[in-house]
């Protein structure tokens, strides 16, 4: 394979969603030579409109965002979408060049992760698998956490694309090795937002001021991202923003195959998809994962 990628880079990025669009934005603002693709044309009209005073090429395809490419990115919905754009003769994969970089945000399977390794090995292709987290606040402002699995100068040359919109690069291991870091990540947020929504109801029913309750509370063991950002809101019963619930359960759902996969038990994380799946049936599957308060009665009111 070739050395690392100089830090002017021909970069192309494919999915333009809550995610993609700001690391995208940020990737032009870096000073990289950006392409740009989405499946469906009118995120692209979008983020063209969103973003003026940005140069961007739009590609009509995977294939033609690869040609030519120093580094492409993915952030697609899940395994189907994402083999979809890397593999097969229309694929970014025939058409990158050898010592290309290619960085995969997409929170799929470690399973497929570790398939496109293979191929990417087999092509001579740099191949990281790096789920994000820090939601889409964090996308917007570049301040993404990325967990990356693959190997050493994999990584080395994917951070020249990364380091414009994230806080933290993490290499956790060997490929595939990012998808379960960000099982991980999840099964963890789940419990918490479950925790936080029998706490805010807990707190309704006591009668208890809800912001003198934060105040005494959020700077002890209780305290975490979901209290600091979804306290107010979920009081509020605002959940029309951040990462929905049918992307909750299907990362969750991720996760217990995995699981299943390893021999390893995580009964809380079962239930708590268990209780998404409730809020799913009250229609709030686009809501926010703070949405599953919903599924609890509320008595009484704030003092």
């Amino acid at each position: 394979m070739t050395t690392p990628l100089p830090e002017s880079l021909r970069v192309s990025f494919l999915g333009l969603g809550v995610m993609g669009s700001p690391m995208a934005r940020h990737l032009a603002k870096a000073g990289h030579r950006l392409t740009i693709y989405n499946r469906t044309p009118d995120r692209i009209e979008k983020w063209r409109a969103d973003h003026p005073e940005l140069e961007a090429r739009v590609a009509g395809s995977p294939a033609e965002a690869a040609e030519g490419a120093d580094a492409v990115v993915t952030c697609v919905g899940n395994d189907d979408d994402l083999a979809g754009v890397v593999l097969g003769p229309a694929g970014v994969f025939a058409h990158l060049r050898r010592g290309g970089v290619f960085i995969d945000h997409t929170t799929v399977s470690a399973k497929i992760a570790r398939q496109i390794a293979v191929e990417a090995r087999d092509k001579e292709i740099f191949c990281v698998d790096a789920p994000v987290t820090g939601g889409q606040a964090g996308a917007e402002k570049g301040k993404l956490s990325i967990m990356c699995g693959g190997g050493a100068k994999a990584i080395e040359a994917a951070h020249p694309v990364m380091e414009a919109y994230a806080a933290r690069i993490v290499h956790v291991g060997k490929a595939g090795s990012g998808q379960a870091t960000k099982m991980v990540d999840q099964i963890c947020i789940g419990a918490v937002v479950a925790g936080l929504a029998e706490a805010v109801r807990f707190a309704q029913a006591a009668r208890l001021d809800m912001d003198k309750v934060y105040e005494a509370i959020s700077g002890g063991g209780g305290q975490s991202w979901q209290m600091d950002n979804r306290w107010a809101t979920m009081v509020e019963n605002r959940f029309d923003f951040g990462f929905a619930v049918d992307w909750m359960r299907k990362d969750l759902g991720l996760a217990l195959d995995e699981a299943r996969n390893l021999g390893a038990s995580v009964p809380v994380a079962a239930l708590v998809d268990q209780f998404f799946s409730d809020v799913q049936a009250l229609g709030a599957g686009r809501e926010d994962t703070s949405a599953l308060i919903k599924r609890l009665p509320r008595k009484g009111s704030a003092a």
